[in-house]
């Protein structure tokens, strides 16, 4: 690992909403993602820069050590963890209380969703969430055939191909306008800074002072 720390970002929400705590720690990113096609943007601080990365790569960036910290939603780290046996050995400091959501359990308007579950029928699930849905239900001696979808989880039940979906919702205004509705909440989502535990030992005179300054901007 180089001296200088490594930040892993997801663009998009979560790059929004990191970007006023960064900025609270003193740390001003220089370039815009959405209009730069660099992949590592400079910092204000010479030996901060932030890495570009899909959402679902920031806990491995940082377990790996090709980030030292980086930014990511509880859905990927539990998904994540859950695929890994329960661990991926990140530090998480800081719940950041951004980019805030639920992942909930959604059926078209005219399914009944409890009848069968009550009738222990087989349900069939589309998520990309396979190992947060496989363990929800299986807690509810639920029976499901899960189907592992990237795009659009909204058309499958209208499609046929699923019963219900689990994913993330925000306002509920996709689902509404899809005729769906959530008929279960499985966990509140928010994002959380995590950390490599090497780099936490490595770069801690770096590290410590921006973890306590990020600390205090969630707070105020």
């Amino acid at each position: 690992m180089s001296a200088g720390l490594t930040l892993a970002l997801s663009k998009g929400r979560i790059f929004e909403e990191t970007l006023p705590l960064l900025r609270a720690a003193g740390v001003e990113v220089l370039e815009d993602p959405e209009t730069s096609r660099k992949l590592i943007l400079p910092t204000n601080r010479d030996g901060v820069r932030v890495v570009l990365v899909r959402a679902s790569d920031v806990p491995t960036y940082v377990q790996y050590g090709g980030a030292d910290l980086g930014v990511a939603g509880r859905d990927v780290l539990h998904e994540q963890a859950l695929a890994q046996g329960g661990s991926h050995g990140l530090y998480q400091p800081l719940d950041l209380k951004i980019a805030r959501c639920r992942m909930s359990v959604a059926t078209r308007a005219d399914f009944d969703y409890a009848a069968a579950v009550q009738q222990g029928s087989r349900i069939r699930v589309a998520t990309k969430y396979t190992e947060i849905a496989r363990q929800h239900f299986a807690a509810k001696g639920v029976h499901v055939d899960l189907i592992k979808l990237y795009g659009s989880m909204e058309l499958a039940p209208l499609t046929g191909l699923a019963d219900a979906i689990v994913d993330l919702v925000s306002t509920g205004g996709t689902l509404r306008a899809n005729k769906l509705v959530e008929v279960e909440q499985i966990m509140d989502i928010s994002s959380r800074l995590v950390v490599n535990q090497a780099a936490l030992k490595l770069k801690r005179e770096a590290l410590r002072p921006l973890i306590d300054a990020i600390a205090k901007a969630v707070s105020a």
